[in-house]
């Protein structure tokens, strides 16, 4: 990918056949580097040259995006758990030899970096999540506004193959409604990213597995957030939350309020752009990711 020229390339085995793309470059400690939905990897790229100078990234495809694999689901979702997909990336970092690590993950991806930290916090030394608030708080109390505006949260639910069949009829359509009724538009989007996005949604299977993917986030993601809370698990490493100014996640929830709810150190603003911080905003990222990644003393 001529996003990360001079990184190195690999596939790297998981589960059940299971293949995860991912790019690794840079110096220094691991930094996992985790998308959302419907994009990839090449997110990163506005602000993977600053970190690299910093840090080792492993810039990864979720399981069902991207160059990663795209297993059929199954009948309780668990193909697409955030437990399973948390475990993907556990064992593309233990493949790559680290065994503690930071995490800069945004949407989808810091659903499934939230739930890396529950499960397995012995790795996760620090947690930034971008434009989010906990999967389970945004569910219980979704309301109109958040409804109209998170539509495809209710459209991708929906039984297969009806959401797949609408959007592999047209998937470059599929992706610019849902990206370009954001707060920004199209404009943060540069042309060289905006062609992986295009290429990867309208690869085979990828529909189902961005279906799966929300479809195991309504269900099965919710009892596994339910009996943490159930159980008073919260996470104990530092974790810094940022959202949109601009965003929906600003307008319908109190982010730092519902982080603290789960996380026993959180901290964390909003920035002044709409959802798709990475690419929006790279330098206002880079300002309130860089000095709390490079704290010391974990």
């Amino acid at each position: 990918m001529s996003l990360y020229a001079g990184y190195q390339e690999l596939r790297i085995p998981t589960a059940d056949g299971v293949h995860i793309a991912c790019v690794t470059g840079g110096k220094g400690p691991p930094l996992l580097l985790l998308h959302g939905h419907p994009q990839t990897r090449a997110i990163w790229h506005k602000v993977a040259p600053a970190l690299a100078e910093r840090f080792t990234l492993v810039v990864a495809d979720l399981r069902g995006y991207g160059d990663s694999s795209r297993p059929a689901g199954d009948a309780e979702h668990r193909l697409y758990a955030k437990r399973t997909m948390a475990e993907d990336m556990l064992a593309v970092m233990r493949h790559l030899g680290h065994e503690r690590f930071g995490v800069l993950a945004h949407d989808r991806g810091a659903r499934v970096a939230h739930r890396l930290a529950a499960d397995h916090p012995q790795a996760v030394q620090r947690l930034v999540v971008l434009d989010i608030a906990p999967t389970l708080a945004m569910y219980e109390q979704t309301n109109e506004a958040f409804a109209r505006a998170y539509w495809h949260w209710f459209f991708l639910i929906q039984p297969s193959p009806l959401p797949e069949r609408l959007i592999e009829a047209d998937p470059a359509a599929y992706l610019g409604d849902v990206m370009g009724r954001r707060s920004a538009g199209l404009s943060p989007f540069a042309p060289e990213a905006w062609a992986e996005y295009e290429r990867c949604i309208a690869l085979p299977g990828a529909a189902h597995a961005m279906c799966e993917d929300y479809r195991a986030a309504a269900g099965i993601d919710l009892q596994h957030d339910r009996e943490d809370r159930d159980a008073g698990r919260r996470l104990a490493m530092p974790l810094l939350a940022l959202w949109g100014a601009q965003g929906i996640v600003q307008r319908c929830f109190d982010p730092l309020a519902e982080w603290r709810r789960v996380a026993t150190d959180v901290q964390g603003s909003a920035l002044p752009c709409g959802h798709y911080i990475a690419e929006e905003a790279p330098e206002r990222l880079l300002e309130a990711a860089l000095p709390f990644l490079t704290q010391a003393g974990d």
